[in-house]
């Protein structure tokens, strides 16, 4: 046989790949590159009801960046025949669509939520918060489901199947309809923290890195509900800011939120 022939079999022939990484790679989803006006579909959800595979939840997260405040997760399950027109990453919409639409998932969806308040923030880190907020939220629905999807790289400890699918909140619809609720959800939470903490401005800014905010921290201090764990909250008690805390939060601000 010719070295040339032998390379071509070589090259069609597919490297083997241990089954545990086959199984891992399966999990995740990626959003196509260039598909700039996607917007979330409820196609993977119809697609497993038709393979018998119901019930199917979403689940997202708001609240990774923040200077103060949980991490609030959501998780929905749609009703196939009730799916809210209009879902898309809650990021991508203005504040009254998004309160709009978060009443009609209520009305439609089973919705649970969950928080990671920021002590476990501080004592755990904020990635591993935000997964045991989002177990939770899943654990906490009604209705037990038998597949979810999570937005980000990062499966769940869940008692059923889990998906990671990144940008999934672009692309699904029932994690669409969790940011959603998680937004929504928080920004009135961080609405009431401005009423009982008057000057830190939570009802404007939600706890991010803003100069109202760090104007805040130099003239009042921290509150209890902010994360001593991030640096400039560490700075404001005068702790010694770790360069590693500093990455961590670093990373933090850039994520999903």
């Amino acid at each position: 046989m010719s070295r040339q022939t032998s390379s071509r079999q070589a090259s069609g022939r597919k490297a083997a790949v241990p089954e545990p990484a086959r199984r891992t790679a399966a999990k995740i989803v990626r959003l196509p590159l260039g598909d700039e006006d996607i917007r979330p579909t409820f196609r993977r959800e119809r697609a497993a009801l038709k393979r018998g595979v119901w019930p199917v939840a979403g689940c997202d997260e708001a609240g990774r960046g923040p200077l103060a405040g949980p991490v609030v997760a959501a998780a929905v399950i749609l009703d196939p025949k009730r799916v809210p027109r209009g879902l898309d990453d809650s990021k991508k919409l203005d504040h009254e669509t998004r309160v709009k639409l978060y009443d009609k998932i209520c009305a439609s969806a089973e919705v649970a939520v969950a928080f990671a308040p920021p002590a476990r923030i501080d004592r755990d880190n904020i990635l591993r918060a935000s997964l045991w907020a989002l177990a939770r939220a899943v654990a906490a629905l009604p209705v037990r489901p038998k597949l979810v999807f999570v937005d980000g790289r990062d499966r769940i400890e869940t008692c059923c199947d889990c998906q990671a699918v990144i940008s999934g909140d672009a692309i699904i619809a029932s994690i669409a309809a969790a940011s959603i609720v998680a937004k929504v959800t928080r920004d009135r939470l961080m609405t009431r923290l401005g009423l009982l903490y008057p000057g830190y401005g939570f009802e404007n800014h939600k706890g991010y890195s803003v100069p109202e905010h760090f104007a805040a921290l130099a003239r009042l201090g921290p509150t209890i509900h902010h994360r001593r764990s991030f640096a400039p909250v560490a700075a404001a008690y005068g702790d010694p800011v770790d360069a590693t805390v500093a990455a961590d939060e670093l990373a933090a601000s850039v994520l999903p939120l």
